[in-house]
């Protein structure tokens, strides 16, 4: 699965999204740098001299469980990596002027380098631009902008095409290869939103026929209240005729769990992001899988990686470059264990992203 061509484009030039092997972070020595590992090595992430002077910033565009981890691994950032100062702030409202004003009010009070995830993808760039004009050290997290142009340093973000591909093939077995599926998913402003259908759509296409999908849901993620009425809305009119329910946004994979298991439906659900009742479906068996995503890892190393830049130890050798912070399909065999899976994707996010620099 891959995305739009334009992606691969940007990502091409000296960079192989998992091609890499890596055996993991080494341990930093008492003076705070790896043994060996000065510029780093393939397998070996390059280790930070002196963050004592950054101030990391991550913004999401409002709060949303999402960001829930960035919280805790932005403070285990800021003790690993000895950073000046850390802060998550959520103040934007998922309104991009209000989160540009945060953004520019925490550049005014000392903050140096910036993860942003930006509420309007194809307005995200300018904001960018605008801190890399203030010599800030920039990273676009979680999501990129529209287009084929990411004005920030690097971004790093789930490859929703592949993430959602992976949900609805688990969604075409659990029904046995045939039957009627249906999509929920976010805003139709986002791009993200057209991958995720993408996504989807191919997995549907591959069966030949066997599967049909019903108009995709769009819109559903505004809230858990909008997406419990889309879900109830849902079941009362294709409930008898549905056989699987394909999430792809958090608020609607926690509302399709609910609704069904609520119903007494035998509609296999799948959904997105490891939310705790998504969890409990699982093991319980009401929930056949779900996708979960990196946000630590995009917090963890996106941190890590901005400390480098805004510490000027190093700078990227491909400016803008995309890095797909990866997805791991989640059943009842593995819900147990699942999160070694993605601790050892972070590992090797470091080691690949140590590749696309040039340190002193």
């Amino acid at each position: 699965m891959s995305r739009p061509t334009s992606w691969y484009r940007r990502t091409a030039v000296g960079l192989a999204v998992g091609a890499l092997a890596a055996t993991g972070c080494s341990t930093p020595n008492a003076t705070g740098t790896a043994a060996g590992a000065a510029t780093g090595t393939p397998n070996e992430p390059v280790a930070l001299k002196d963050g004592s002077a950054v101030k990391l910033a991550l913004v999401p565009g409002g709060a949303h469980p999402y960001f829930e981890p960035w919280k805790a691994t932005a403070e285990r950032g800021r003790t690993d990596f000895a950073l000046g100062r850390v802060t998550v702030d959520e103040t934007g409202r998922w309104d991009q002027s209000r989160q540009t004003a945060v953004i520019n009010s925490l550049a005014a009070q000392g903050f140096t380098a910036f993860g942003v995830s930006g509420v309007s993808p194809t307005g995200i760039n300018p904001v960018f631009e605008e801190l890399k004009a203030k010599g800030f050290a920039v990273g676009s997290l979680a999501s990129c902008p529209a287009g084929d142009t990411n004005a920030a340093d690097f971004c790093l973000a789930t490859d929703v095409e592949s993430a959602a591909y992976k949900a609805a093939k688990a969604a075409v077995d659990a029904i046995g290869g045939e039957g009627t599926i249906v999509h929920l998913t976010g805003s139709t402003g986002d791009p993200t939103t057209q991958r995720r259908i993408a996504g989807v759509q191919k997995a549907v296409g591959e069966t030949g026929g066997k599967v049909t999908e019903l108009p995709v849901i769009t819109g559903s993620d505004k809230d858990l209240p909008t997406a419990q009425k889309a879900v109830a809305d849902l079941l009362a009119a294709q409930g008898e005729n549905l056989k699987g329910i394909v999430a792809t946004a958090s608020h609607p994979a926690v509302a399709a769990a609910d609704g069904v298991a609520t119903g007494k439906l035998p509609i296999k659900v799948v959904a997105i992001d490891d939310d705790a009742r998504i969890l409990a479906g699982i093991t319980s068996g009401g929930v056949v899988a779900t996708v979960a995503q990196n946000p630590v890892g995009q917090a963890y190393v996106g941190g890590w990686l901005l400390a480098l830049l805004g510490s000027r130890q190093c700078t990227m050798k491909m400016p803008g470059a995309v890095v797909d912070s990866g997805s791991f399909l989640v059943t009842k065999d593995n819900v147990d264990s699942y999160d070694e899976e993605r601790k050892a994707k972070t590992k090797e996010l470091q080691s690949e992203l140590t590749s696309q620099l040039s340190c002193q």
